[in-house]
């Protein structure tokens, strides 16, 4: 189908497309919706910005019997942001209609929402936790529902959800059809679609867009300076539409938040101990255009669509190296331009080691006095001690930190690396 117009949906839901100004589904659109509306399991794996959410929404609208008082479909993500963010594009194919849904979601009130779900909604979205809850307790009956959506499931896998969707989905048909979305699909979770889908479809769509591809990455030391005061000669150099600023934890968004404030910044902020309606209201603003600058968590990194990103900013270095690809992910778009830049201690060498290893060209610079600089000291001083050669940033690359560390783990990680670097060399000598 290259047109939204030759297909035959309903035409409450031909309208609805329609005014949301779609004409033509995206290359994954054109795979799911058939295969949703036959009623074909299947795994979606597309980036963000590719439209993957209405190829589930508007299939599981067209198919959507309001006739009935029954749970049809459920609808789960990771995060109450992704959830809230879905369930509004639900709303706007399904308003004016019979069709009804819910949003369950952490952060509110159990008993108020099991109130409202004493007619059994048509189509249920929400975040693992809250649904498993409401199943457990009785207050949300899904032993109806025959399709079940799971949207970046390996940011649900990441956040240890994959047992509450286990709990409920237990519960589900025997023929249920099962929905993955992510982009991509850990060795681990595998189990977990093993149990519940049986050949299912899988739809790869496209590959990651280059990392150079309309971006600029720009490395600012930091050395002995305040990180806080580094990133206020950062803000003095650039002049973002909007800008997201990264950091590791929530205490240190609320932190950086408050300092920025005080320095006269007008900054909003996003992280996961906001209140849903305190979130809801930040994302208003945020797509009003209240901020220049949002401080946020990696929450903010992954599937939460904030339009007209011109700057990401690494205060700090993500603990997971894949949640730089994630940040930087969302700047750059619709093929527009953008910048990245990172904050980095010299001690954080072989995390930056690590990213080069990943394909991403950093520049070295210096903001003075409102300018930037290209300075030479970072691969100079790489220059003055030990060369790497592609063996060693090889083996450093390959060599990922613990998640849990444990004493002795760094003697453990030095001695992963020599192996790997002997093994290498012993290769390159056979060749």
């Amino acid at each position: 189908m290259s047109k939204f117009t030759d297909y035959q949906f309903q035409p409450f839901l031909r309208e609805a497309i329609q005014g949301l100004g779609f004409e033509s589904p995206t290359p994954i659109q054109k795979e799911i919706i058939p295969l949703i509306l036959r009623g074909t399991s299947a795994i979606g794996q597309a980036h963000t910005g590719t439209g993957k959410s209405h190829s589930f929404l508007i299939p599981i609208v067209e198919r959507t019997d309001s006739s009935t008082d029954n749970v049809q479909a459920v609808i789960v993500a990771p995060t109450r942001e992704l959830a809230t963010q879905l369930f509004d594009e639900l709303s706007k194919l399904t308003k004016e209609t019979d069709i009804r849904s819910s949003l369950l979601i952490g952060g509110t009130d159990k008993e108020r929402s099991a109130s409202r779900l004493k007619s059994n909604p048509h189509i249920v979205v929400g975040t693992p936790g809250r649904i498993q809850y409401m199943v457990e307790s009785g207050a949300l009956l899904i032993h109806t529902a025959k399709i079940l959506v799971i949207d970046e499931a390996d940011l649900a896998f990441d956040m240890g959800f994959i047992e509450d969707i286990d709990k409920f989905a237990s519960k589900m048909p025997a023929d249920l059809e099962m929905y993955v979305f992510s982009a991509t699909i850990p060795e681990n979770l595998k189990p977990f679609l093993n149990k519940y889908m049986e050949s299912p479809a899988h739809v790869k769509i496209g590959k990651r867009k280059s990392f150079t591809e309309g971006m600029r990455y720009s490395l600012v030391p930091v050395r002995g300076m305040q990180r806080e005061k580094k990133l206020l000669q950062v803000v003095e150099g650039i002049t973002p539409y909007l800008a997201i600023i990264f950091t590791n934890t929530r205490r240190n968004a609320d932190a950086l938040a408050d300092f920025m404030a005080e320095s006269g910044i007008k900054v909003g902020k996003i992280h996961g101990d906001l209140s849903p309606r305190e979130r809801t209201r930040m994302m208003k603003r945020i797509r009003d255009l209240e901020f220049e600058y949002i401080v946020a968590t990696d929450l903010a990194a992954r599937g939460i669509d904030i339009p007209g990103v011109s700057h990401v900013i690494n205060y700090e270095l993500p603990d997971e190296l894949e949640f730089f690809i994630h940040r930087v992910g969302r700047t750059a778009r619709a093929g527009l331009e953008g910048t990245a830049i990172t904050l980095y201690d010299p001690s954080e060498e072989d995390k930056i080691i690590r990213i080069e290893a990943m394909g991403i060209p950093f520049v070295h610079e210096e903001v003075k006095n409102g300018e930037w600089v290209e300075v030479k000291e970072r691969h100079a001083r790489k220059r003055r001690t030990k060369q790497l050669d592609d063996i060693d940033r090889k083996a450093i690359a390959f060599v990922r930190k613990p998640k849990k560390v444990k004493p002795g783990y760094k003697k453990k990680m030095a001695k992963q690396i020599e192996d790997i670097k002997k093994r290498e060399r012993r290769i390159k000598r056979k060749k």
